[in-house]
C-alpha cells in the first residue's frame, strides 16, 4: 500500500482570501498549496476545501467562545458568500468539495467526517493557515479519531512565524508525519 496516496485526502483549509490578507506576504504559501494541489489532483488524491462561514449576523457565535466573540460585530455587515470564497489561485475544480465548519477545527460544525467516511479517507494531508488555528486544531481532533496524518509545512502559515517553527518542529511530530512539500511529493 503506497503511504502516500491510498486513503489519502489532501485538505486546504481557510485558505480563504480574507484570511489570507491577514498575512504580511502570503505568496509563498500560495504558491506551496498550488503545487500541494496540483500533485494531489495528478495522484487521484481528493482534495477537501474547508472554509470557515457563519450565516449572516453569524447567530452561531457564541459570547462564551473568546475566539470568534470579538469577531462578532466585525461580522455583522460581512458578507460571507464573498468572505468564504477560496482564493483564485487554488480555487477548487468541478467536481472537488467544500467544506463549511462553524468553529476553528475542520471538523465541529461540519459535515467532513461523514464525507471522509464516504471517501473511505483514514490518512489526511493539512495544509491552511493559520497553523496555531484550524491546522492545530485538526491535527488533535484528527489524531484522536484515528487518522493517519501528514502536515505539509511549507503549505501552512501563521501570523507568528515563531508559533509555526515550535508546531511544525516540537508539536506536531508526535502525532503527524511533518514534511515539506518537496518530500510529500517525492515519497
Amino acid at each position: 500500500m503506497n503511504q502516500n496516496t491510498e486513503n489519502t485526502a489532501l485538505l486546504v483549509m481557510d485558505m480563504q482570501a480574507g484570511i489570507l490578507g491577514r498575512l504580511t506576504d502570503a505568496k509563498d504559501l500560495v504558491s506551496n498549496t498550488a503545487k500541494a494541489i496540483n500533485y494531489a489532483r495528478e495522484q487521484n488524491i481528493p482534495i477537501i476545501y474547508v472554509v470557515v462561514g457563519f450565516r449572516q449576523g453569524a447567530p452561531e457565535i457564541s459570547m462564551n467562545n473568546k475566539g470568534f466573540a470579538e469577531s462578532k460585530g466585525r461580522f455583522g455587515t460581512v458578507n460571507f458568500e464573498e468572505f468564504m470564497k477560496i482564493h483564485a489561485d487554488i480555487a477548487p475544480q468541478e467536481g472537488e468539495i467544500t467544506v463549511t465548519k462553524r468553529r476553528v477545527s475542520a471538523f465541529t460544525g461540519s459535515d467532513l467526517e461523514v464525507v471522509l467516511r464516504a471517501f473511505g479517507i483514514q490518512h489526511l494531508v493539512l495544509t491552511g493557515i493559520a497553523t496555531s488555528g484550524v491546522v492545530l486544531s485538526t491535527t488533535r481532533e484528527a489524531a484522536d479519531k484515528d487518522y493517519r496524518l501528514t502536515i505539509l509545512a511549507d503549505c501552512c502559515a501563521d501570523m507568528d512565524d515563531e508559533v509555526h517553527h515550535i508546531l511544525t518542529t516540537k508539536v506536531f511530530p508526535r502525532q503527524a508525519d511533518v514534511l515539506t512539500l518537496e518530500e510529500w511529493s517525492k515519497k
